[in-house]
């Protein structure tokens, strides 16, 4: 069968591969477009061993709010990619698929029967996504939160932010605000109690030191340290602990008091963002 330019064009369409690929492709299954799209798949999956080894720094975080909440992690090699519809939209399914089917891991993930698109499996589709944009994609991490949940992501898909509470109901603005305070404001942890103790214990050796390398503190008497030392601990929970943070958008209030007036409790929050090391 003769293969016309429009042919090669049409599969260019339908699977972005380059030019001469297209032309071999439907070379070696006959003029057969269906068969031409299935020699592309199997050639980008022998190619993807190539690119398996290379860094991926960069990538998109991803959420879905459905009857429970997911937040993706899914990375890439460049920026530019990144940014790209395919990645985009692969990023969005990814996730809805976590808060759909509740996968145990990243392996099971992968090998899950696609939501959005039936007769495939998550693996294929990442792989469908790598044969267009040819390079490493891979599912870095992925959070499922169930309950009372709110969501927030910057912009660009450099961060993102799934927030659990407990209450009655919940205004979704509320819960929204609250994960852009935490997207800019990056608090350590969510209350004073889950302050890990040998960051607390060592975040408290520094403010002793200060405290008493300080030449005006050397004739104060050792009640008055303490009480610099417990100034300065109040001070770095203010800035480092979610609930503690004076908030963003009212800083006459702290996140914790926002919570507590609209009759909330906070439950645990996940914040991603991309290129972390985790």
């Amino acid at each position: 069968m003769a293969i016309t330019a429009n042919d090669v064009k049409t599969l260019r369409g339908r699977t972005n591969a380059p030019m001469m690929e297209c032309k071999t492709a439907l070379t070696e299954s006959g003029g057969d477009m269906e068969k031409a799209v299935d020699w592309l798949r199997k050639k980008a999956g022998s190619k993807i061993g190539n690119f398996a080894a290379r860094e991926t720094a960069e990538g998109r975080v991803g959420i879905c709010l459905d009857t429970c909440g997911a937040i993706v992690e899914v990375r890439c090699e460049t920026a530019p990619v990144s940014k790209t519809d395919q990645f985009i939209q692969l990023t969005t399914e990814i996730a809805k698929q976590i808060a759909a089917k509740n996968p145990a891991n990243v392996e099971d993930l992968l090998a899950q029967a696609s939501v959005a698109h039936p007769g495939r499996t998550i693996a294929d589709r990442v792989m469908d996504v790598f044969a267009i944009l040819r390079e490493n994609i891979r599912v870095h991490r992925f959070t499922r939160l169930c309950g009372l949940v709110g969501e927030y992501v910057h912009h660009d898909g450099s961060v993102g932010v799934l927030l659990l509470v407990e209450g009655a109901k919940a205004d979704p603005q509320v819960l929204r605000d609250v994960c852009m305070h935490i997207t800019a404001r990056n608090p350590v942890s969510a209350t004073k109690e889950d302050v890990p103790a040998d960051k607390l214990a060592k975040e408290t050796e520094i403010a002793r030191e200060q405290t008493t390398g300080d030449p005006k503190n050397k004739s104060k008497p050792a009640n008055i340290i303490e009480k610099i030392i417990e100034g300065k601990m109040k001070t770095w929970l203010a800035d480092n602990v979610l609930l503690e943070q004076p908030f963003v958008k009212d800083d006459t209030k702290t996140v914790g008091q926002l919570l507590s007036a609209s009759g909330l409790k906070l439950v645990k929050f996940v914040r991603y963002k991309v290129g972390e090391i985790s």
